[in-house]
C-alpha cells in the first residue's frame, strides 16, 4: 500500500468512527462530542487539497512506508 492509500484509509475510517460514536441514533452512541473528531478530519482533508501537506503522510514516509499516489 502507498501513503496515499492509507491516509484515505485511516480518514474513511476515523471519519465513520467518530459518526458512529457521535451521532444518538447510532446504537454505539457514547457523546456528541465523537463529531468533532469527524470535523477535524474533514478540515485536515480540505487544507492538503490545497496544500499538499498531510501529518499523517509524513509520518508514514518517516516510518518506510512506500510513497505515491
Amino acid at each position: 500500500m502507498t501513503t496515499w492509500q492509507i491516509v484515505r484509509m485511516a480518514a474513511g475510517l476515523f471519519i465513520l468512527t467518530s459518526l458512529a460514536l457521535g451521532l444518538p441514533a447510532s446504537p454505539l452512541f457514547v457523546n456528541g462530542w465523537w463529531l468533532a473528531l469527524a470535523a477535524f478530519v474533514g478540515a485536515n482533508l480540505l487544507q492538503s487539497s490545497f496544500t499538499g501537506w498531510c501529518p499523517l503522510e509524513i509520518i508514514l514516509r518517516k516510518i518506510g512506508v512506500r510513497p505515491g499516489a
